[in-house]
């Protein structure tokens, strides 16, 4: 089988492979890049545990060729993180016990990250519909619904930076 070149930037470094036209996005990550936070649930989509962001969207990895991922920017469950300190969403998991396996949690923070920026302040409805495509099989989601609110309530601009952002556009 012929072998395309691709490059990808992932989690804000560029990487190069020559993948086959056929291997899937989640088999690169995982298997080529050694980024083995995003799992593999299903290989139809329908658990989530493979979610990342490409090229800023939420995506199920393990419906895409990583052709398909060529030129673009991938964010795994390992970009996340600044060094050692946790993003507020994977720390607001911790605070609340937000996860109780832990096999679905990355796609969940994945894209409860992407809802986020869509809505910065969901109500419990809104988040429930936003991870509604990502499963976990051991909780009722109450603290993963109290992980999101936690982070949307850490990750929203403070009332001083919107009149500070104000201000400066005035000025």
């Amino acid at each position: 089988m012929t072998t395309k070149h691709i490059s990808v930037t992932v989690n804000g470094e560029a990487r190069e492979a020559d993948v086959e036209p056929r291997l899937l996005l989640v088999h690169l990550l995982r298997d080529v890049f050694m980024l083995t936070g995003t799992h593999i649930g299903c290989d139809t989509s329908n658990c989530g545990a493979c979610t990342i962001h490409l090229d800023g969207e939420s995506a199920k990895s393990c419906t895409l060729l990583a052709v398909q991922a060529d030129g673009k920017s991938v964010t795994t469950i390992e970009g996340m993180a600044s060094g050692a300190t946790l993003h507020p969403l994977q720390q607001a998991f911790w605070d609340q016990h937000g996860l109780q396996c832990g096999f679905c949690t990355p796609g969940m923070i994945m894209q409860a990250a992407w809802l986020l920026k869509q809505n910065a302040d969901p109500t419990e409805t809104e988040i429930r519909a936003g991870i509604a495509g990502n499963l976990c099989r051991c909780t009722g989601y109450v603290n993963i619904v109290k992980s999101i609110q936690q982070a949307a309530g850490e990750l929203a601009p403070s009332e001083d930076a919107a009149t500070e952002a104000a201000a400066t556009i005035q000025a």
